[in-house]
């Protein structure tokens, strides 16, 4: 049994007996682990075992008579992907039999580009993220912003060579195997480009540019990653009567960690605009994780202005509203909260910091220490 093992995720695929369900996540963050832990009794088809692979894309209805020869009525099928019209059993069986399917992979992309049904809302959906803090007992910060969360990283004892593989393996199954471009020079141009932007601003022209692709080009390139669950938009706060805003979206990877591999980073030394960068991220991504998983499913936004003005992090229609900064001692210097807070009713306001303590200001702000925010978003303190 590996430490991956015994790490009790938040995520619960907990399903009425008449329904089934998609897990769907990046590669690496544990949904076999998972599902094997919370359905110890399932039959499992793991489509990454070739022989099997081979039979059920020649001849998809094996699957019906793998599965009436099962005493368990709860089906795992994993990288669902693989063989998209696969789903077209599946769905038979659903509305034939009693039994119960849960299907996991890391792209719904093959499916719509061939226009696979995915089961007409037969189906619930689940995502699993990287590891999140209250999974891990002991949590180094330094670790988290260079290493990433997920699993298998976090855990290592030689991570360099595990995000490194992981980047190749990427580039080579996902892309390459799944026929996702042809070019995989300009993509592998665009993936660096896209890590050195991690956080900022979209910029199509210049990511055309520095990858050699037309702006078209660049638009699928980070539909790809959006598709395949490597990365998320962070939209734009819209609603002003005042001011101008930027409007457009911001665009992170999924985990820390793979941004410092496509970066080429040796280490993240606080204090440097790199580590702010990461630590914003990370808060980012704990954010996204707890709307998932608590099914709150709350927007996350941000605010800029025209004039520079900005607001890091905005949940909800402005329950929360904070800064990310990666100091240990936070300034006041909170002129983008205090504008925001001119033409929008807010709720919480806060500082993540680094800070030792919490502090509170004259203003009304609260400045929150990194641990004590992800502990209180956790417990739904922060937003409910």
């Amino acid at each position: 049994m590996t430490q991956h093992d015994l790490i009790e995720r938040i995520q619960q695929v907990k399903l009425p007996d008449n329904r089934s369900a998609f897990l769907w996540g990046p590669r690496k963050t544990g949904k076999s682990t998972l599902l094997k832990q919370q359905f110890p009794h399932a039959f499992t088809i793991d489509l990454l075992d070739y022989d099997l692979y081979l039979s059920l894309l020649k001849k998809p209805t094996l699957l019906r008579q793998l599965v009436r020869a099962q005493v368990s009525n709860t089906i795992i099928i994993d990288e669902v992907q693989k063989i998209p019209h696969l789903m077209d059993e599946i769905q038979w069986l659903i509305e034939n039999t009693n039994y119960q399917f849960i299907m996991s992979g890391s792209s719904a992309r093959k499916f719509r580009r061939k226009g696979v049904n995915l089961l007409g809302g037969r189906a619930w959906r689940f995502e699993l993220y990287p590891l999140v803090t209250p999974e891990i007992k002991e949590i180094d910060l330094d670790r988290v912003l260079f290493t990433g969360l997920i699993p298998a990283h976090y855990l290592s004892a030689d991570s360099e060579m595990d995000r490194k593989a992981y980047v190749n393996d990427y580039l080579r199954e996902e892309i390459q195997m799944e026929a996702l471009t042809r070019n995989l020079p300009a993509f592998s141009r665009f993936l660096n480009c896209a890590a050195l932007t991690n956080g900022m601003l979209l910029n199509y022209t210049n990511a055309a540019r520095e990858s050699g692709v037309s702006v078209k080009t660049i638009r699928q390139y980070y539909q790809i990653l959006e598709d395949t669950l490597l990365g998320r938009q962070l939209l734009p706060w819209k609603k002003s009567k005042k001011r101008r805003l930027i409007e457009t979206s911001k665009f992170y990877f999924f985990d820390t960690g793979i941004v410092s591999t496509l970066m080429g980073h040796t280490s993240l030394i606080p204090g440097t605009f790199e580590y702010g960068r990461a630590f914003e991220h990370f808060i980012f991504m704990e954010c996204s994780a707890y709307s998932h998983y608590s099914t709150l499913d709350f927007p996350i936004s941000f605010w800029r202005t025209a004039s520079g003005a900005e607001v890091d992090i905005i949940l909800g229609n402005a329950d929360v509203v904070m800064e990310i900064k990666s100091s240990t001692h936070a300034q006041e210097r909170t002129k983008g909260l205090h504008l925001f807070r001119e033409e929008n009713r807010c709720g919480k306001m806060l500082i993540v910091s680094r800070d030792p303590l919490p502090r509170k200001l004259d203003s009304g702000i609260t400045i929150l220490p990194w641990h004590t925010f992800c502990q209180q978003l956790w417990n739904g303190d922060i937003i409910s």
